[in-house]
């Protein structure tokens, strides 16, 4: 087996059990690829093709609005997928820049592909559908959030839930992905590190 796929299997496996066979069958369809810092995964107006899981690295996803301003809405690290998923479910092009904000490893599956092994191995499928759900559960949660918290506490909770990322991720991304300007967030770090 290749190792350097073994965290995707573990991710896998972590929700349902792959016979053997079914494992080779996955496998067979991964690729393994880099991206340098700033370079794109997926771009508005391409469709996005490939179910991309981070071996190595980060990226974020964002938009940029009328005024030219950018808004993120996902950042992934190690053990996520990523990639424009709108476009990537509904086979339509792409709204948005899905960036490498480090240099960064995946693995790469193609949608032919992965749709193929779904229809043959029930418990692949089973697996997108849980992850699927959550997901959207998160996506739902996040909304509420940013709605019905102050800033002080969304970015709280953010850092508390990932704090590899506070130390890896620009400031102006997180303060893009939690609604609030850098100089704000800057703001809330200051009043946060004066109480302890």
């Amino acid at each position: 087996m290749r190792t350097e796929l073994q965290p995707l299997l573990n991710q896998i496996q972590r929700y349902v059990s792959l016979t053997e066979g079914e494992i080779e069958k996955l496998l067979a369809i991964c690729e393994v690829k880099t991206f340098r810092k700033r370079q794109f995964l997926d771009q508005p107006g391409f469709v996005s093709g490939y179910r991309n899981y981070i071996l190595k690295g980060a990226f974020r996803s964002y938009f940029i609005d009328p005024e030219g301003k950018e808004h993120t809405v996902q950042i992934a690290i190690e053990d996520w997928f990523v990639s424009d998923f709108y476009s990537y479910i509904t086979q339509t092009p792409a709204t948005l820049f899905v960036e490498a904000q480090e240099d960064t490893t995946l693995v790469q599956m193609a949608y032919k592909d992965i749709e193929g092994l779904c229809k043959e191995i029930h418990a692949l499928s089973e697996y997108f559908r849980i992850t699927t759900e959550r997901a959207f559960a998160f996506s739902r949660h996040r909304a509420l959030s940013g709605i019905s918290m102050s800033a002080e506490a969304r970015y709280l909770e953010w850092a508390a839930r990932y704090p590899e990322m506070d130390r890896r991720i620009s400031q102006k991304v997180i303060a893009s992905y939690l609604g609030m300007t850098p100089e704000f967030l800057s703001k809330i770090k200051k009043k946060i590190s004066s109480e302890c």
